[in-house]
């Protein structure tokens, strides 16, 4: 059958009529022409014994020449054993899905998710990390669309400012949304899993600490201190356990069993930042320190409330204050009391095991922690009680030069 008939000029000079016209071009292609003047390009073909058409757009925002590549490519599918029609039906339905399916669609459907597994400060600071750094460019981009280069220019904007730990969460986090969509077949693709080497890579944060010589100090700096008694009791409390800020200061007097005769806080997995149950052993100190704090504190709830208030916790840079104004701005913080203590402890040679127990940090050997569920508990007790007892020792010895030989006697 003869085919290209049909000219772009002619095109442009035909008209229809009263009725509608065809114009053919050969091969199934024709141009159908329409009373009020509109001109629609079709493409007549036979599927399983049928005959069909397929509709390809109207002139002349499609041409001619696209016409002829439309109905080369109908051609070719129905050579292949599928029925065009249904091949742009799927291929309209994806393009309405990639549109739905947008990065923040998606990222606001992985973030509900996380909201019932993380801690609600973990979420928040995660969803507002999105909002600020990624949504902004990303946000109504289809998923299944966005590159790996158009992902790192997006970075690299972040990483352009300075801030290169938040770059490296944006891209962690995006790895993760992308690795969801690809579980329930939003994309194929996770162009963020191949970024890693591309950014530079953050500093390791440390928190400022004390060397464990400088602890009689300290101690001596912390008796004079003239701020809150509860502020006080608070920061001796987290040199006795190890406890982190936040443990301290939402500590709840539930929490304690201070009539047993072994002494035991519980801290609820809610408010452990590895999601696990941690049991800290009471010292004498330790127990002291609570037993003291029960005769300024008010009410039965928090065990270090804000002065004016009983019913909220200790405001978060409470004790970080206390220490500035003993000063020790640049040089220690609550944390850097954590490192100061695992260092003392790991120089004099106790189980590295149980010093991470205390640490409440979480074994990496998830095989090896599953057998650890006893928890050191009684080797726990022993050390929390050297060190209470070091503690005391360094605190009474006002001599400084002799504290190192006594402690080593």
């Amino acid at each position: 059958m003869p085919s290209d008939k049909l000219t772009e000029l002619g095109i442009k000079k035909s008209k229809s009529g009263k009725k509608e016209k065809k114009l053919y071009d050969g091969q199934g292609l024709y141009l159908l022409l329409h009373p009020n003047g509109s001109k629609y390009w079709r493409v007549k073909y036979r599927f399983l014994g049928k005959e069909k058409v397929l509709a390809l757009g109207v002139w002349p925002k499609i041409s001619l020449t696209d016409a002829r590549t439309m109905r080369n490519e109908a051609k070719i599918i129905l050579k292949s054993g599928q029925d065009p029609n249904l091949v742009k039906q799927n291929i309209l339905i994806n393009k309405q899905v990639d549109q739905l399916n947008t990065f923040k669609a998606v990222a606001e459907e992985w973030l509900l998710m996380k909201e019932k597994e993380w801690k609600q400060n973990n979420f928040q600071d995660v969803k507002r990390a999105i909002e600020n750094h990624l949504y902004p460019d990303l946000g109504h981009r289809p998923l299944s669309e966005i590159t790996s280069a158009e992902l790192l220019s997006v970075l690299k904007k972040i990483e352009g400012q300075g801030k290169y730990e938040a770059t490296s969460r944006a891209r962690q986090k995006c790895e993760a949304i992308f690795r969801y969509a690809n579980l329930s077949q939003r994309c194929e693709n996770n162009p963020a899993s191949n970024l890693k080497g591309t950014l530079i890579s953050p500093k390791k944060k440390k928190f400022n600490a004390l060397n464990p010589e400088e602890l009689p100090e300290f101690l001596i700096k912390l008796n004079e201190y003239d701020g809150s008694i509860i502020t006080k009791l608070a920061l001796r409390l987290v040199l006795y356990t190890l406890a982190r800020t936040a443990e301290i200061r939402f500590a709840t007097w539930n929490e304690f069993d201070l009539e047993s005769s072994e002494p035991l806080w519980r801290v609820p997995k809610e408010r452990m930042k590895m999601g696990l149950e941690h049991h800290v052993p009471l010292s004498s100190q330790a127990l002291g320190v609570i037993n003291q704090v029960r005769k300024y504190s008010e009410g039965n709830h928090f065990v270090f409330h804000q002065i004016n208030n009983p019913n909220k916790p200790m405001s978060e840079n409470t004790m970080l204050y206390a220490i500035y104004r003993m000063g020790y701005r640049t040089h220690a913080t609550v944390h850097g009391f954590r490192a100061t203590m695992s260092t003392l402890l790991n120089e004099k040679e106790y189980n590295a095991d149980v010093i991470e127990r205390l640490l409440s940090h979480q074994e990496k050997n998830k095989v090896r922690d599953s057998y650890n569920r006893a928890e050191y508990l009684p080797q726990r007790r022993e050390l929390l009680q050297w060190l209470g007892d070091y503690l005391d020792l360094i605190d009474d010895t006002r001599d400084k030069k002799d504290i190192i030989k006594k402690i080593a006697n």
